[in-house]
């Protein structure tokens, strides 16, 4: 099952042109600098810009082609903005209860206790707007598009008009969504660290074209991709947790290449989990070495290795199946006669779990 979407669409400085195949499963992210054209296909996808020419199937089902046109109030999907626009004389629960008028009983797949639940909003249901933070706001608005019992989820940039403090509160009712909902979702984001913590799928877009996309572990690691050209370039790593060492406080995650060990966290034996390496916390060394203070060492193979700079190189390495950034000096993969094929030993020194 996927997710075919063809637009093309021209204003006055701006034309999307668009030819989109993505999952009909987890999270697809919309990823670029602003004005590129994310919310523009966006609203195409939600049939808010009409482009004559278009196509759009989700799944078996067909929202656009050639002489068919279906408007957005009969689309089932549900469309979260970046401002919460909630109803301000109404409180949480009406709020709610108004977008169930459009969906017959039936048809109601996504339980409104259930989504109340799954946004952690029972507290809120008699407040009125006002009375919300923006993080409460933006949660009520996510699970008023939960509650029409969507085919797909559209998300607008939802928390970039929150603080930081704001944003890391609603993440986990996000992730939440994306391990209990088999719902798709198409989430627009400017932002590497959402991207990195939600997304399964990348789509990267500048001015109004898409340029790459794929899985976002490929995604990321790509060398010829701006993404694993700058400072911030990283590696993500799906893993499961495997053991608790409690006389150390450490938690053990196994991946293809083998197993990292982290500050210990509090999760089921089994808990699948995502790890981010940044490049710059990545040695390489010839031997496995065992006089450090470095715990997570993998054997791995030289994959690909393109200058960064005049004085660095960015090294894409295999660990099992998983790819491996390094940003180390010309020097040092000089000395150490790093080519595609040769075998090496990673260290990570830091590794964050997105979790």
């Amino acid at each position: 099952m996927s997710i075919r979407a063809r637009f093309q669409l021209c204003k006055e400085e701006f034309s999307l042109d668009v030819d989109l195949r993505i999952p009909a499963r987890g999270i697809t992210a919309l990823f670029g600098p602003s004005g590129c054209g994310k919310t523009t296909l966006l609203r195409a996808i939600a049939g808010l810009e009409h482009c004559p020419e278009g196509f759009l199937q989700i799944g078996n089902m067909r929202w656009q082609e050639e002489k068919r046109f279906v408007p957005p109030h009969r689309r089932p999907l549900g469309y979260v903005f970046q401002e919460a626009s909630l109803f301000p004389h109404l409180n949480v629960r009406r709020n709610l209860e108004y977008g169930l008028r459009r969906v017959p009983a039936a048809q109601r797949k996504i339980p409104l206790d259930r989504a109340i639940e799954l946004l952690g909003i029972s507290p809120l249901l008699q407040r009125k707007p006002h009375k919300l933070s923006g993080g409460e706001r933006q949660r009520v608005a996510i699970a008023r598009a939960l509650a029409v019992s969507p085919r797909l989820l559209l998300m607008d940039e939802p928390l970039a008009a929150l603080d930081q403090a704001r944003k890391q509160e609603i993440l986990p009712y996000l992730e939440s969504l994306h391990r209990e909902l088999d719902i798709p979702v198409i989430y627009v984001s400017h932002s590497p660290d959402e991207v990195a913590r939600l997304a399964d799928h990348l789509v990267l877009m500048e001015r109004g074209r898409i340029s790459a996309a794929g899985a976002i572990t490929k995604m990321l690691t790509r060398l010829d991709l701006p993404l694993a050209q700058g400072g911030d370039a990283e590696a993500l790593i799906e893993a499961t947790v495997a053991a608790h060492d409690k006389a150390y406080q450490l938690t053990y995650l196994d991946f293809p290449g083998g197993r990292f060990t982290v500050a210990h966290k509090d999760l089921a034996i089994g808990t699948k989990v995502r790890l981010r390496i940044i490049a710059r916390d990545v040695s390489i060394t010839l031997e496995h070495q065992h006089n450090t203070s470095i715990l997570n060492i993998f054997p791995a193979t030289v994959d690909e290795i393109v200058p960064a700079g005049s004085a660095q190189v960015t090294v894409r390495l295999l660990a099992g199946n998983a790819p491996i950034l390094s940003r180390i000096t010309r020097k040092s993969a000089a000395l150490l006669d790093l080519a595609p094929g040769k075998a090496v030993y990673v260290q990570a020194k830091s590794v964050a779990l997105l979790a």
